[in-house]
């Protein structure tokens, strides 16, 4: 593990052990907050990098580590499709670790991709709201990946959303894929006790390198945005993916 500010680089030979390393990272996280607040509100990704993780932590050895009656679970984004289609954020993690796990519907926040773009963005932040009710809007831990593009969550280089400081949600159009997203905000994301970025194999190295080693410019590299004003960013990475950082070692 390597401490950089307010970084933590976690650097593993090859996918398989960055997943199982983030798994253990997971159920520590999750332990702590329910011993300290008796629940834990967490925010997942989709996209197929996380797909594995979900798989890991909803097998015995780790599923019994954790009182999953206590965690409520919310999404980054989600691609504005049908919830049973393919491409569906929620759909995937239903199939992946609710299902398994037997999740109660009482503690899964889904984005309701029923609903208009910008009317889905607004209840979703409603619902966010009153989760928390009275106490700061700050989800314990935030799982979040990085795309080819250097986007995270559906923050997509060049779209007004990188503008925005105040909303939780917004709906974004994607010109280049005639679709919408919605996602958090980098605003909502930075309020987070702890983040923690997935990101594997070697067609993701230059990704990571513009985020971290590259000259600040969020329109082009949108993940240069999670910046916590108090929490700690873990990024857990394999030697493919880290492959240009290799100076902070």
């Amino acid at each position: 593990m390597v401490k950089f500010n307010k970084m933590e680089f976690h650097i593993y030979k090859n996918s398989d052990e960055a997943i199982e390393g983030l798994a253990g990272y997971f159920v520590q996280t999750v332990n702590a907050a329910i011993t300290e607040n008796g629940e834990c509100s967490i925010v997942l990704s989709g996209g197929n990098s996380p797909k594995p993780l979900y798989k890991i932590l909803s097998t015995y050895e780790y599923a019994k580590q954790i009182d999953w009656d206590k965690i409520y679970f919310f999404f980054a984004d989600e691609r504005y499709v049908p919830f049973t289609g393919p491409d569906n954020n929620g759909w995937m993690v239903k199939k992946a670790l609710f299902e398994p796990l037997r999740i109660a519907d009482a503690n899964i926040f889904y984005i309701n991709t029923s609903l208009p773009p910008e009317e889905a963005a607004k209840k979703y932040a409603q619902r966010i709201l009153l989760h928390f009710k009275d106490k700061p809007v700050q989800f314990d831990l935030i799982l979040l990946g990085l795309g080819d593009n250097a986007h995270t969550a559906s923050l997509f280089p060049h779209t007004p959303v990188l503008k925005e400081k105040k909303a939780l949600m917004r709906a974004v159009h994607l010109e280049d894929q005639e679709s919408y997203r919605i996602t958090m905000t980098a605003a909502l994301i930075n309020e987070a006790h702890a983040i923690a970025f997935l990101v594997y194999g070697e067609a993701k190295a230059k990704a990571v390198h513009e985020v971290l080693k590259g000259e600040k410019d969020f329109e082009t590299y949108p993940a240069q945005l999670i910046i916590p004003e108090e929490g700690m960013v873990h990024w857990f990475l394999d030697e493919d993916a880290a492959q240009n950082l290799k100076d902070r070692e």
